[in-house]
């Protein structure tokens, strides 16, 4: 084997090194999920397409930044990275609300005990210390008050307005609103 194959390797990986590293960086890292078996993609796009989703938000994930300015930078950041349907997403509360519910919940720094249901009857929330520099998310896709759907999500930002987080939500999403049959439908089709 001659000498320029291990130095080529290596020039292959500097280089992977190179490119690899900062695409890492700028990733999110996105939790575990949980899907109730009620959960069905299509019952979200019935709801959501051409239509407003209601999107309410708990906590700050930038303490040292207004509330209101928080809502207003990561609701664009939200639009760009949304699921499939052609949905907008709005902090607004329909009136009169919709029946069935559907809503997105992002809590931000919760406490780690909190669960999705009581979150989705509307229960008080609870948090955690924020993190500075650490955008964290429990995202929780809700019908009236109970949970479909939640995920966590989490990813270096420096503020409401950071790139970053738009790469958050365009991983987050297919994760929280995954598409395709629910996974019982193979069940019902098989005994019915």
């Amino acid at each position: 084997m001659s000498r320029a194959r291990p130095f080529a390797y290596r020039i292959a990986a500097a280089v992977f090194a190179a490119v690899a590293l900062p695409a890492l960086a700028l990733a999110a890292t996105i939790g575990g999920a949980y899907y109730a078996p009620q959960y069905d993609y299509r019952d979200l796009w019935a709801a959501t397409d051409g239509k407003p989703f209601q999107v309410v938000l708990g906590g700050n994930p930038f303490p040292g930044t207004d509330d209101a300015t928080v809502a207003r930078d990561l609701l664009p950041a939200m639009q760009r990275a949304k699921p499939r349907p052609a949905l907008t997403f709005t902090y607004d509360r329909p009136s009169p609300p919709p029946s069935p519910d559907y809503r997105l919940v992002l809590v931000f720094d919760p406490a780690l005990n909190l669960n999705a249901d009581p979150v989705c009857a509307g229960q008080p929330l609870r948090f955690r210390p924020n993190k500075p520099g650490v955008f964290y998310v429990y995202a929780i896709y809700c019908r009236n008050d109970r949970m479909l759907s939640y995920t966590t999500a989490w990813t270096d930002a420096s503020g409401p307005d950071d790139p970053r987080i738009e790469r958050l939500f365009r991983e987050l999403f297919p994760v929280l609103f995954k598409e395709g049959p629910s996974r019982w439908a193979d069940l019902d089709e098989r005994f019915t």
